[in-house]
């Protein structure tokens, strides 16, 4: 195994940071061109969500991932080293498995990490980014995930960035029955933003987003208004609550557009959750009197709060993650050592074709039972010899000198060259 994960995430770097970092759905692929190009690269994905931005990838020795990180980014070395985590190999594999099972999430058992590393598997696979190591990787990574999700009780509460925003709003207003609900994005966030606060008592939802065709269908199936993007700001001043999650690169809400809404809004408070990355709403709204901002970040006391349920049904899918980590490991391993016995094979059976070419001529006009016999013959004494050596390299992959008994193997039968020995 040659797994090297290096990244960041809501634990080890604050929001400025995975702004820095964070790949937008139009530079993905062009990110993912850039890594799969840097020298000791066999194959790479990129995964950037709100809360994480990580590149995994299969490499050979001599690698510079972080390297990779600070120039495509622009970032520092001295910025990047103390908030970037790294794994390779097995730990590398277990990181991999507990993201795609929700175990490393902000809030822990929330369902839509799975399908957001499947979409940026998808895009590195369609770019021929991913092929062999890490297509066996993921496609197990997803099978876990599958297995933890069935035979734990995580994901039972459905969880989600966008449900806790949801409770935060309740925790600000107490009810929402009342309230005039704006949604700034149309997206799978936005979707489930406004299931939630649905299911909590809102009824007044307006929806805004660059394509206006998804924000009027979102509106509908909602019972919502949808408005146009260009007439965000004039609108926006008739919401209590504004919940952003849109692709942006840029704040969409500054102090400017603040200082209108509030006095649009005589004054009264006014709520932003901003569940983007990177942010829609500028920070320095928040200095604004009567005007109050969450971001991602600010969520995660409210995720900690539903945690200890969890716990009890983390610890056992962390137990699911360790068996199949074994697992994966021993299968890699095992796999290794197939060139060499097909390799083994091979030199064999051009021995064995050789001789009987050889002697062919010796033996006269043979019946097809004779050939026949000749051919059982010949391979069964093959088959024999190559019994022990055979089994000796399967065995072996959990030996320490694996690496020597597959070269040894190698030696004495001259697999190296391809050239029979004589």
């Amino acid at each position: 195994m040659n797994f090297h994960v290096i990244g960041v995430n809501h634990n080890s770097a604050p929001l400025e940071m995975r702004e820095r970092l964070a790949v937008s759905e139009a530079q993905l692929p062009d990110a993912i061109r850039s890594l799969v190009q840097q020298p000791g690269v066999d194959e790479g994905m990129v995964l950037s969500t709100c809360n994480r931005v990580e590149v995994l990838t299969s490499v050979k020795q001599g690698a510079d991932l972080r390297g990779f990180l600070g120039s495509y980014f622009g970032v520092s070395p001295a910025a990047l080293n103390s908030h970037i985590y790294e794994f390779e190999q097995r730990e590398a594999v277990r990181h991999v498995f507990r993201v795609a099972s929700s175990l490393d999430s902000m809030v822990v058992g929330e369902p839509q990490i799975l399908g957001q590393v499947k979409e940026a598997y998808a895009v590195a696979r369609g770019l021929g980014a991913v092929h062999s190591a890490l297509e066996a990787l993921l496609s197990r990574a997803f099978a876990v995930a599958k297995r933890v999700r069935s035979e734990t009780a995580i994901g039972s509460s459905s969880v989600s960035i966008a449900s806790v925003a949801v409770q935060l709003a309740e925790k600000i207003f107490g009810s929402l029955e009342d309230k005039t609900v704006y949604l700034v994005g149309a997206g799978k966030m936005a979707e489930l933003a406004a299931r939630h606060l649905i299911a909590h008592g809102a009824k007044n939802i307006v929806i805004s987003n660059r394509t206006h065709e998804r924000a009027v269908e979102l509106a509908e199936s909602f019972g919502g208004n949808a408005v146009p993007f260009d007439q965000l700001h004039e609108t926006a001043d008739h919401a209590d609550i504004i919940l952003t999650s849109t692709g942006a690169p840029e704040p969409l809400f500054r102090r400017e557009h603040g200082e209108k809404l509030l006095k649009g809004r005589r004054n009264r408070p006014m709520f932003f959750i901003d569940i983007a990355v990177p942010r829609n709403v500028h920070p320095d709204m928040n200095k604004l009197d009567g005007m109050f901002v969450y971001d991602v970040d600010d969520l995660q006391s409210v995720a900690t709060d539903n945690a200890a349920e969890r716990r009890k049904e983390a610890e056992r899918a962390e137990k699911i993650i360790e068996l199949e980590v074994d697992r994966f490991a021993s299968r890699m391993k095992s796999l290794a050592v197939v060139p060499t016995i097909l390799s083994l094979q091979e030199y064999c059976e051009t021995i064995r074709q050789a001789e009987i070419d050889r002697i062919r001529g010796r033996l006269g006009t043979i019946t097809p039972e004779q050939e026949a016999a000749i051919e059982a013959m010949t391979r069964g004494i093959i088959n024999k010899l190559l019994h022990t050596p055979i089994t000796t390299l399967k065995s072996s992959t959990d030996h320490p000198e694996a690496a020597t008994i597959h070269e040894m193997i190698r030696r004495l039968f001259n697999l190296n060259t391809g050239k029979p020995k004589d």
